[in-house]
């Protein structure tokens, strides 16, 4: 009985369908470690060349780890860097997302084999188990019809498509009957969920509710135009989670337009306080140093920042990725300004987050994930992490705290 190791990279997407593939395994083992494998499985990144050379390190990695295990790859990166990797003897097999639901063949077979796929693809497998997590993802839709400059995703995921929706809720179900209260909502662009059937993931969430055992509903990412009025409308259910991540990328005028995206500031600004005034917290994307990002630029980007009620921020320094627009924009800013301007950018959030956990005065309704140090962890309805002394195992339990420390690095409270 062959036993396979799943390396995954990059987002919340790939971690899912790495579940995809391990809910197909059938009479294969998950090995442990990559020592313990028979067959390794890199599920690739490919957002940046950064992740690029990141996957062809650990493939060379794990030769040396184990040389007798066969290495397929799959994931963005298959369609990138997957045949040079075939080509220079690195990799065993090389397939696309399409091709996951295959895995079972893959692993069975003995030769060497490259089988891409295509970018129109949409899965047909119900997940009903999340190994090692607590919270349960819900892929509902796969590619993106966005061209931002800086990104390669949509070329190597495809155009927007919308998972079937009987098999969503079929899933929620079986998950629910499993006992995942919490559900996170995945995909490559959200938000676009519906508009090739008809639907709109406002109605996919009231569908979503009505299954019973969901406690909570969290989505990933959203864009701000796909925040419609319908949308809305759900902001005030008691299974929304309090927190959104809404994707602005930048806020100077320039480098939006530099960008080639959606969304402009004084709408995003009139957006992000018309829902933190319904009590919510607010997340976003933010790309630091990407070419034409100047002095102007930044100080326009930065006191804008300061004036958006935002307790959340994923910011990163700009990476080129060949095969984008912004790859051949020429020089960028220096790495050193970069990073300073990084450092700028989160403290001023980090300092927006401690306000506003420090303003809560409700209860925080906490699903608890993991032991460590002999205190429990989890995120709140706000997406903050919480830290919890408590005499008892509660790993895997729902909690309310009703008494809290809005400490500097955390909230943190006892039961």
């Amino acid at each position: 009985m062959k036993k396979v190791y799943f390396k995954t990279f990059g987002c919340r997407t790939n971690q899912f369908d790495t579940q995809v593939m391990v809910s197909r395994l059938g009479e294969y083992r998950l090995a442990r470690s990559e020592e313990d494998a028979d067959v390794i499985v890199v599920n690739s990144c490919t957002v940046t060349n950064g992740a690029d050379s990141g996957v062809r390190g650990y493939i060379n990695q794990v030769h040396r780890i184990n040389g007798k295990a066969r290495v397929l790859l799959t994931g963005c990166g298959a369609h990138t860097k997957g045949e040079s990797l075939f080509d220079a003897g690195k990799v065993d097999g090389v397939f696309g997302h399409s091709e996951k639901e295959k895995i079972r063949d893959f692993l069975a077979k003995e030769g060497r084999f490259y089988e891409i796929g295509d970018l129109k693809h949409v899965d047909s497998t119900v997940v009903e188990q999340f190994v090692g997590r607590s919270r349960a993802f819900i892929k509902i839709q796969e590619g993106c019809d966005f061209r931002c400059s800086y990104c390669i995703i949509p070329y190597v995921r495809g155009d927007a498509r919308s998972m079937d929706e009987d098999l969503i809720l079929e899933q929620v179900r079986r998950l629910a009957a499993n006992g995942f209260g919490e559900f996170i909502l995945t995909g490559t662009n959200v938000g676009s969920y519906g508009k090739d059937r008809g639907g709109s993931i406002a109605k996919l969430l009231k569908k979503m509710s009505l299954v019973r055992g969901v406690r909570r509903i969290r989505i990933g990412s959203l864009e701000p135009i796909q925040i419609t009025d319908e949308f809305k409308e759900l902001l005030s259910e008691r299974w929304m989670a309090r927190h959104l991540h809404i994707a602005l990328q930048h806020t100077s005028t320039k480098m939006l337009k530099i960008m080639n995206r959606r969304n402009r500031y004084e709408s995003d600004l009139e957006l992000f306080e018309e829902i933190a005034a319904r009590g919510y917290a607010l997340g976003t994307d933010f790309i630091v140093g990407h070419p034409g990002e100047g002095n102007e630029e930044w100080e326009e980007a930065i006191e804008r920042v300061k004036r958006l009620p935002l307790t959340h921020i994923h910011a990163f320094t700009y990476s080129k990725r060949d095969g984008t627009a912004s790859g051949t924009m020429g020089s960028t800013v220096p790495a050193d300004v970069a990073k300073g301007r990084h450092r700028e950018l989160t403290s001023i959030v980090k300092a927006k987050n401690h306000a506003f956990r420090r303003s809560v005065q409700g209860p925080l309704e906490i699903l608890v994930e993991s032991e460590k140090g002999g205190n429990y962890l989890g995120l709140d309805q706000y997406f903050n992490r919480v830290t919890i002394e408590c005499g008892r195992d509660i790993k895997g339990e729902w909690v309310t705290l009703e008494r809290f420390e809005a400490a500097e690095e955390g909230n943190r409270g006892r039961l």
